[in-house]
């Protein structure tokens, strides 16, 4: 069996198998990337270790359905801040394809670990979410949600949740805003784009106007509000996508011309999505 290795900042090798020289039933599981286990291990010497249960150290994202392993925009960390891995071990511990349990490897010719099945092969490859939304505009003010559902039950947001298979981001948009302000909407243009690799998601932000000034709280909403400029509560907003959208819209509109953002959003695991500390905004693009 022919063996490659990269050099975690451990100090371990992590294994890498050809699948030219081996059978898939060897392929080698990854070491695991959690301290307690690298100390415990004997130094540099690879480590075999099972599918990560749900408390793993790494999560790649929580999404907005609730619940211990979906949460949106949100990260759970027990420990000290610290830059994310590029090493993040894969969350698929059964093929999708024919049931069989995988191995964290990195597969011959790519760089990255995946799961890949010990039996039929497939490799399984693990892909951001998106997000779509609006920032609804209505007599100078815009419209917020306040949350009815973890996480961040009773903070503010703007309408927005994952895109559905067969929808383009502004029906997406348009529908998230009917789920959860009950409110109509005619899509202006699209307002921001904002990535956040720690988690694995990627926003995409809309302005819309109410074709009606109608709307109340849907299924997932506490209650709905249109709230002036200077009323937004800052210091109640859910996420840290919401906050850089705002702090953004207002800028443009303060400065007289609106633009297209693309920004990046650096978190820090942990830290709450309304501490300023929490995370960094890195702006590509504003057109």
């Amino acid at each position: 069996m022919m063996l490659r290795s990269v050099h975690l900042s451990y100090g371990l090798p992590l294994l890498r198998c050809n699948p030219r020289f081996c059978s898939l039933a060897s392929l080698p599981a990854i070491a695991s990337l959690s301290q307690a286990s690298v100390f415990a291990a004997p130094w540099r010497s690879p480590l075999c270790v099972p599918c990560p249960p749900s408390h793993a150290v790494f999560r790649a994202f929580w999404m907005s359905s609730g619940g211990p392993d979906t949460r949106p925009d949100v990260v759970a960390a027990t420990g000290p801040a610290a830059a994310p891995s590029m090493f993040q071990k894969p969350k698929i511990c059964f093929c999708h394809s024919c049931g069989n349990p995988t191995k964290h490897v990195i597969p011959d010719g790519e760089e990255k670990i995946r799961a890949v099945c010990t039996v039929c092969g497939k490799i399984h490859y693990e892909n951001p979410k998106m997000v779509v939304g609006c920032l609804v505009e209505h007599n100078d003010k815009v419209l917020l949600c306040k949350r009815k559902i973890e996480p961040s039950y009773g903070l503010w947001t703007l309408p927005a949740g994952f895109l559905e298979i067969g929808e383009s981001a502004a029906e997406g948009a348009a529908r998230e805003t009917l789920e959860e302000a009950c409110a109509e909407v005619e899509i202006i243009s699209p307002f921001a784009q904002l990535d956040i690799p720690l988690i694995g998601q990627s926003y995409i932000i809309f302005r819309a106007r109410l074709k009606t000034p109608d709307f109340s709280p849907g299924p997932e909403s506490l209650e709905c509000a249109l709230f002036a400029l200077d009323d937004i509560p800052f210091d109640s907003l859910a996420f840290s996508s919401i906050i850089v959208t705002l702090r953004m819209y207002i800028e443009d509109i303060n400065s007289g011309n609106l633009k297209f953002h693309y920004c990046t959003i650096n978190k820090r695991p942990g830290a709450s999505p309304s501490d300023p500390r929490g995370f960094n905004v890195d702006h590509h693009l504003r057109s």
